[in-house]
């Protein structure tokens, strides 16, 4: 077993189930998105991507390109609640957590087609 590939499928799947786990809930109920798991949902995405830079085959730049996208919706994200919340003031809106919730649909999604990636390059190279 290569510790490598263990520590790298570990953050992809983590960063996939940590990223349903905000997802998931009433679209615009802030009640059901916490802060704390937007933010848990960045750092472990960012680490994903930094383990995909040493791959330099044709699926690692595509599993490369999947982490900056869902990187990119995470923090876009982030910054949409902080601006909402620290900057004009008008706090978390139904509209507003049904943008951010939106965004990291879009990442969720880019992270699923990151570990179907993953799996698939597992089970070719087993056969």
């Amino acid at each position: 077993m290569n510790l490598e590939k263990v520590i790298f499928g570990f953050f992809v799947v983590l960063a996939l189930t940590l990223n349903f786990g905000f997802f998931i809930g009433e679209m615009d109920n802030p009640d059901h998105h916490n802060v704390f798991e937007l933010f848990s949902v960045i750092i472990v995405n960012l680490i994903a991507t930094v383990l995909k830079f040493g791959d330099r085959s044709q699926i690692g730049a595509v599993l490369l390109s999947t982490s900056l996208v869902a990187d990119l919706e995470l923090i876009a994200a982030a910054i949409y609640w902080t601006f909402a919340v620290h900057i004009t003031g008008t706090g978390l809106t139904p509209e507003i957590m049904s943008s951010i919730v939106s965004l990291t649909g879009g990442a969720l999604l880019a992270n699923i087609i990151s570990t179907i990636i993953l799996v698939s390059e597992t089970l070719f190279n087993r056969l």
